[in-house]
């Protein structure tokens, strides 16, 4: 099982994580990542859906039009864990990528 972050863990992860935030109802980081147009965000999620089906841990997203709305979470350690610190990295990464 994966283990859910500390505080100063959490801490630490989201100084390294620019324009992430803690989500407010829940033990989850958010971010919102806009892009040229719709092409282009929904490229974004299908890149980041092959990353996250082998890694075997899902976003929760929404989209609309050029933006693309992200929450993460680890359900099974009941907050945000290493595995979402991951995700917000390589979701950064492509978003660089693209934009």
């Amino acid at each position: 099982m994966v283990a859910k972050l500390t505080d100063t863990e959490r801490d630490a992860a989201l100084q390294d994580l620019p324009g992430w935030r803690l989500a407010e109802d829940r033990d989850a980081i958010a971010k919102t990542f806009k892009f040229a147009d719709f092409n282009a965000a929904f490229g974004f999620m299908a890149r980041i859906a092959l990353i996250a089906e082998k890694a075997d841990h899902h976003p929760e997203w929404f989209n609309v039009y050029n933006r693309v709305d992200v929450v993460l979470t680890t359900h099974d350690a009941g907050g945000l864990s290493k595995q979402d610190v991951a995700m917000a990295m390589a979701m950064d990464s492509l978003a660089s990528e693209i934009s």
